[in-house]
């Protein structure tokens, strides 16, 4: 491996979300839950790191104390003797086992005793992420009611995301008890707001919130913090807020998850756009879609940007932890290499970026609708699995390819990717677009409450 180029890791799509009373499982859907060849099919493609999950609703779906740990004791060490090191999630967009949830105050201690005994059990790991996207699940659970517990307030939604950062430091000291040098991977999505001037303070909120979970871990939510009295206003105490100043738990990596969906632009003509587009933050209501199929000058920040942003936000060694597109192979690998050579230009202009993962190696089910309903929709990945093998995709001689630091190329390469090309655009904002994006220092408004599903992944 050139050690210029950043490293190419791999990832299991592996969201167990509840909806009502009923759990949407990745892992069982492709099948994965019952096939350890997968493994050894993954590291054949020359991955060395692998976000993979340790869940604690699978290991201890009926209480903390009744825990079968067959399907980790089976997997674990079969990725050790295969050379591939495990970044180990315990909760990816889930809300626990159903003897708690993101707003109960027994959250934080059970997924830190979920995470004590999974680092007790397996002593040689070495990299976690306790809890993925906790802003984002937070977003979708409490504030947009999309998942448990189905909420649409700024109350449950502060408490949701607190506690899911509690769970993780808490879970990052249990681990440490076991294994000192324990790395903390955070993941979270990578967005940027874009808007009309009429929407300039909504952009500024949510410009502001993107950073959220990783400054409250990184004692930066100081007094003087843009969400200081937005989170003191509906639910946190002061105490709880300067506890984070007192004892942070800063991640050793910043696992940054960036879709084309991920930057959005703000239009309060909504009559511009489709219903599916509006949303509604209680002051009024706007459309809220995708940058990328908007023109009129609405020009995308892209990941070079976005990553040059965090690095220098933070100071701290940042990946893309989930690089995935649902749409044609040829477009996955044009997208593939886009965040690859994102990535590359992030790092010669002098950011720490250790890696690019490519996500949902098996593909991913339902996404389309946020796993709110189990409608059989599957997008494939480095894998198509719905054989009930693993069949490889143009991905897999890609991701062989940048495995090995080798150079990939493919006449498919030869054609810009469709957010590249004119046939983008769908629509055209109402006025002329705000150039400036950075966010300024007014009065954060109240979030959005009813708000479009971000990660819906749109075809050309």
């Amino acid at each position: 491996m050139n050690q210029s180029e950043p490293e190419l890791w791999g990832g299991v799509e592996c969201s167990h979300c509840r909806v009502g009373d009923h759990y949407s499982d990745q892992m069982t859907r492709s099948g994965h839950r019952h096939r350890v060849s997968d493994l050894d099919a993954l590291a054949e493609l020359g991955l060395k790191t692998l976000r993979y999950p340790v869940l604690w609703e699978h290991t201890c779906p009926d209480g903390p104390d009744a825990c079968d740990w067959t399907w980790a004791d089976e997997r674990l060490p079969r990725l050790r003797e295969l050379g591939i090191n495990p970044i180990i999630g315990l909760v990816h967009h889930g809300s626990g086992p159903r003897y708690t949830a993101l707003h109960e105050n027994n959250f934080a201690a059970g997924l830190a005793r979920h995470a004590g005994n999974v680092a007790q059990r397996y002593p040689w790991l070495t990299h976690f992420t306790p809890v993925n996207e906790p802003l984002t699940t937070a977003r979708f659970s409490a504030l947009y009611g999309h998942w448990y517990p189905h909420t649409a307030d700024d109350r449950t939604f502060v408490r949701a995301l607190l506690n899911q950062l509690e769970a993780t430091r808490q879970a990052m000291q249990a681990i440490r008890q076991f294994i000192p040098h324990a790395q903390l991977v955070q993941t979270e999505d990578l967005a940027q707001i874009h808007s009309t001037p009429g929407m300039r303070y909504q952009a500024d909120f949510e410009n502001h919130r993107r950073w959220l979970s990783f400054d409250m871990l990184c004692g930066k939510v100081t007094p003087t913090h843009f969400f200081w009295n937005y989170l003191t206003e509906h639910g946190a105490s002061e105490e709880e807020l300067q506890s984070w100043l007192d004892n942070p738990c800063p991640p050793d990596v910043l696992g940054l998850n960036h879709y084309l969906t991920s930057e959005r632009f703000l239009d309060e003509a909504t009559d511009h756009y489709w219903p599916c587009h509006v949303a509604d933050n209680g002051r009024q209501r706007y459309a809220d879609i995708e940058a990328v199929r908007v023109g009129g000058g609405v020009r995308l920040a892209g990941v070079t940007s976005l990553l040059l942003q965090a690095w220098q936000r933070y100071g701290i060694p940042v990946a893309i932890t989930e690089a995935h597109l649902n749409c044609t192979r040829e477009e996955q690998v044009r997208w593939l290499q886009y965040v690859w050579e994102s990535a590359r230009a992030a790092r010669e202009q002098g950011a720490d970026v250790r890696a690019v993962t490519v996500w949902s190696v098996l593909g991913a089910y339902d996404w389309v609708n946020l796993l709110t309903r189990d409608t059989g929709h599957y997008e494939t990945g480095v894998f198509d699995v719905r054989s009930g093998q693993l069949r490889p995709t143009l991905l897999a001689k890609q991701v062989r390819a940048l495995a090995h630091g080798a150079t990939f190329g493919h006449p498919v390469l030869q054609s810009l990717g469709w957010w590249q090309r004119p046939g983008r655009v769908h629509f055209q904002p109402s006025t002329t677009p705000d150039k400036s994006i950075e966010p300024r220092r007014t009065k954060a408004p109240q979030a959005a409450r009813s708000a479009p599903k971000e990660k819906l992944q749109h075809a050309a």
